[in-house]
């Protein structure tokens, strides 16, 4: 077995095998992108199945960062997975509040989770942001809630909670409700797979053109 040291060659040699095994999916490329590096970063190939977008979603999150839109991140581990120095060359920041002293407090006072208490707490600060979420459901019911009542209104919500109690159910209930949305069905889901549909949004070089959704 010749063993690949070289970064870029791995990188370039993995996204090759990924491509065979989306091969009859009618992808708009830049949903593509965002699928091929969910599976690289989960080494799961059969994740596939359960990557759902709305129409043109990842369009819309590309053209709001581009334009110097702000990440909104549940979790500090999903804040340290984005590319910060290529969000910052278009003019945004990932922003988490989870360890604020304020949303601790407020978290205890309304007896809800840290990570809904900062959505809560975010509020009209995440309209026209990109919001991910790749932790809580909690966060993510929040988050739903605070558009329902016309409080935000994000350009794009990435909702790949994880777990057993909520975390189907709120991503479910996010793609009933058809808000832009990059999420992966079921229990499976994680801040690394967040970040990673994040970083496919800041690598892509094509045209933020509208194009064909998936799903």
């Amino acid at each position: 077995m010749e063993i690949i040291w070289q970064p870029e060659k791995i990188e370039n040699e993995s996204m090759q095998i990924i491509e065979k095994f989306i091969q009859g999916y009618d992808y708009h490329p830049l949903d593509k992108d965002v699928v091929k590096r969910i599976i690289h970063t989960t080494g799961d190939p059969t994740i596939v199945k359960s990557i759902k977008f709305s129409a043109g979603a990842a369009i819309d999150g590309l053209k709001a960062l581009r334009k110097g839109a702000n990440v909104f991140t549940d979790v500090t581990m999903l804040k340290a997975g984005v590319n910060k120095k290529k969000l910052a060359v278009y003019g945004g920041e990932v922003i988490c509040t989870i360890g604020d002293p304020k949303v601790q407090e407020a978290a205890r006072d309304w007896n809800i989770t840290r990570a809904a208490s900062s959505m809560r707490l975010l509020g009209s600060q995440l309209t026209a942001a990109v919001v991910a979420i790749g932790n809580a459901p909690t966060a993510l019911f929040e988050l739903l809630d605070l558009i329902d009542r016309g409080i935000a209104c994000p350009a794009l919500i990435i909702a790949t909670p994880v777990g057993f109690v909520g975390a189907a159910e709120s991503k479910e209930m996010l793609i009933e409700k058809n808000y832009p949305y990059i999420t992966v069905r079921g229990s499976r889901g994680g801040s690394p797979i967040a970040a990673a549909a994040i970083n496919a949004l800041l690598y892509y070089e094509g045209e933020a053109n509208r194009g064909q959704g998936v799903g």
